[in-house]
């Protein structure tokens, strides 16, 4: 039997009252690839288009518009040094 201690769950950022506030005035699209960040982080353009199911310019538009309000932040992929992967900074 597992069991699982309180402070070794990670609580989810969207509980945070201040970075629901800031996104309550973004698009559809932008709370969806937060959700798919919060789940699986940090992800590249193309693997939160396939997770989304958003084309890739909608999920584009959406992390400029998380970038923007400071909510998601970006570096170079240890993977692969030619992409981006995106991470929620709350």
């Amino acid at each position: 039997m597992s069991t699982t201690k309180a402070e070794d769950v990670t609580p989810s950022p969207f509980t945070n009252d201040e970075m629901r506030e800031r996104l309550r005035e973004l698009p559809p699209s932008a709370k969806l690839v937060a959700k798919v960040l919060e789940d699986d982080e940090p992800l590249s353009q193309g693997q939160l288009a396939d997770l989304s199911l958003l084309p890739d310019r909608t999920v584009r538009y959406a992390l400029n518009r998380l970038e923007e309000t400071d909510l998601v932040d970006s570096r170079y992929s240890f993977r692969d040094a030619r992409k981006q992967v995106y991470y929620l900074t709350a």
